[in-house]
């Protein structure tokens, strides 16, 4: 059985949903990185990068939320286009924006819109407008595909779990109709909604 250690983050989100989705067998390890867990040296000889998640499966040992998707996807045969197809480029294209930009901005307004407000105006600023203008880049892409290629694959499972926390950017969702039409309807998969409650079973999906 696959051993996941994550976190209520997006990042550790992204696995548990693919997890779901793709019906594989897992056990939740919870890493609370409140407590600074994610620094035991037992940990780190799972992640040495001291992030969450991280997956053992059998003898694989795997950190980055990137690589773990890929991972798994090609373990289930779920949810990625056949290598070399033109929907498996898209896709990839799709995987590597979220990783370098969807990903780290957002990381970034958590950090100065959520939890640091008023200690920098012009950081606020920055990161506020970057998020506004990913969700941009976003919604004009989902105007023209139903999800961010045509069918849901693992770049679906990497971005939806930043979105969901579309509040904390201060992002009003109704801005970007497509976006918003697009969160919701992964909102209401179970498989969605089983893994966004990982690793502690609590929270529900954020509506908008």
């Amino acid at each position: 059985m696959i051993k996941l250690y994550s976190w209520t983050t997006p990042n550790g989100r992204k696995v548990s949903i693919a997890l779901e989705e793709m019906g594989l067998s897992y056990e939740s390890v919870p890493v609370n990185i409140g407590k600074d867990e994610q620094f035991a040296p037992s940990f780190l000889k799972i992640s040495p990068n001291n992030r969450i998640p991280a997956i053992v499966d059998g003898d694989v040992t795997l950190f980055e939320s990137g690589a773990i998707l890929l991972y798994l996807a090609q373990k289930s045969g779920k949810f990625m286009p056949d290598y070399g197809s033109e929907q498996y480029w898209k896709m990839m294209q799709w995987l590597m924006w979220q990783m370098g930009g969807f990903g780290p901005m957002l990381g970034q307004a958590h950090h100065f819109l959520k939890y640091n407000a008023g200690t920098s105006e012009y950081s606020e600023q920055r990161f506020h407008s970057e998020a506004k203008r990913l969700y941009g880049v976003l919604d004009r892409h989902l105007a023209q595909s139903p999800y961010i290629i045509d069918t849901l694959s693992i770049a679906d499972f990497a971005i939806w779990p930043w979105a969901s926390r579309f509040e904390w950017h201060q992002i009003d969702l109704n801005a970007f109709q497509h976006v918003r039409r697009w969160y919701l309807e992964l909102a209401a998969r179970p498989g969605f909604q089983r893994g966004y409650k990982q690793p502690l079973n609590v929270g529900d999906v954020p509506l908008v």
